[in-house]
């Protein structure tokens, strides 16, 4: 293991300590997802500064002996009621740098914090059968999940094929849709919805769960809007007022051609009806109408999210890419 290196603490993120982290960022993306846009600088910087729903962060820099910086790790701590046991683990190491023990320095830290903040499972993402991969399972991490990473190319869309759907009746149900913060009368009906999120398909992951209000749901809107980022939600609403399913996509600081999914969700008792298609159509048609910029949307489903897959597909997406998610038990000495 390298002596060289040294890992820092950062307890508050500098705009020359944001560049460093992106610096290293880009060079692992480049090397391990060719044609994944890397977050720019601003991105970088508003996402280590800003605070984040239910969690608070930490993050350290690793750089070598000429101060070149060669390894980030950040630690996400939730803290909302049902996750207090639990952290999240984003760790990069340049490629030009690897294979010299900055990754184990790093994660020592991080699983030193872990035990410090009373966390006993620690969760973290890798691509399949990359070296993240080789590197999770050589440190104890077991696999947990794997996902399938789909992309829509608006260009290769059937626009006659989405419209039909987008526009079919389904009687007792009405489309509507906001950007950013809900709207005050539809927040509690929202909030319920987005607990239907709580059924997902989560393999082995020890996640926990969330319980959502109308407060939580206006506090996550104005994270995203306070790191810059934009949140477009579709929804469908049933006549008795229930909010019956809707989906978010997100549109990064300073816009671009790719679009990321957020939520997608149907409230149980309204499953059957086609609602999940339905919203995501209605929201491909808002893309192409109000951000003809963006040309592609990406998104990820569990391997065993059979219906959430089918819904894709069927609106074209297309597997590309699949990462896996990994855990580890966190001991408590």
């Amino acid at each position: 293991m390298s002596t060289s290196v040294h890992v820092n603490p950062l307890q508050r993120v500098s705009a020359a300590e944001a560049i460093s982290w992106h610096q290293v960022v880009a060079a692992s993306m480049a090397h391990d997802l060719p044609g994944v846009p890397t977050p720019d600088p601003a991105q970088i910087h508003a996402r280590l500064t800003q605070p984040a729903l239910g969690s608070h962060r930490l993050t350290w820099l690793a750089t070598g002996a000429d101060g070149v910086p060669v390894g980030v790790a950040g630690l996400r701590v939730f803290t909302s009621p049902g996750q207090e046991h639990l952290a999240e683990l984003e760790l990069h190491v340049d490629p030009a740098h690897r294979r010299q023990g900055t990754g184990s320095l790093l994660l020592a830290a991080v699983v030193a914090a872990c035990r410090a903040e009373n966390r006993r499972s620690l969760i973290a993402a890798a691509t399949a059968d990359g070296p993240g991969e080789a590197f999770s399972e050589r440190w104890g991490f077991r696999r947990a999940l794997t996902l399938n990473h789909l992309m829509l190319r608006l260009n290769e869309t059937a626009r006659a094929d989405l419209l039909q759907i987008a526009d079919a009746e389904h009687p007792g149900y009405r489309l509507t849709g906001w950007t950013g913060t809900v709207p005050d009368g539809l927040a509690d009906a929202f909030a319920a919805a987005k607990n239907a999120m709580n059924d997902m398909p989560v393999g082995d992951l020890d996640y926990g769960s969330v319980a959502w209000d109308a407060d939580r749901v206006r506090a996550m809107a104005k994270v995203i809007a306070d790191r810059g980022d934009t949140l477009l939600t579709i929804a469908a609403v049933h006549d008795d007022g229930t909010m019956a399913g809707y989906t978010e996509i997100l549109l990064p600081q300073g816009s671009g051609p790719r679009a990321q999914q957020y939520d997608t969700a149907v409230v149980p008792a309204h499953r059957g009806h086609g609602l999940g298609l339905w919203v995501k159509a209605a929201m491909v048609r808002r893309l192409r109408a109000e951000h003809p910029d963006v040309v592609e949307i990406e998104t990820d489903n569990a391997d065993d999210n059979i219906h959430m897959l089918a819904v894709n597909h069927r609106l074209g997406f297309r597997s590309y890419r699949r990462t896996r998610e990994f855990q580890l038990d966190v001991p408590a000495t």
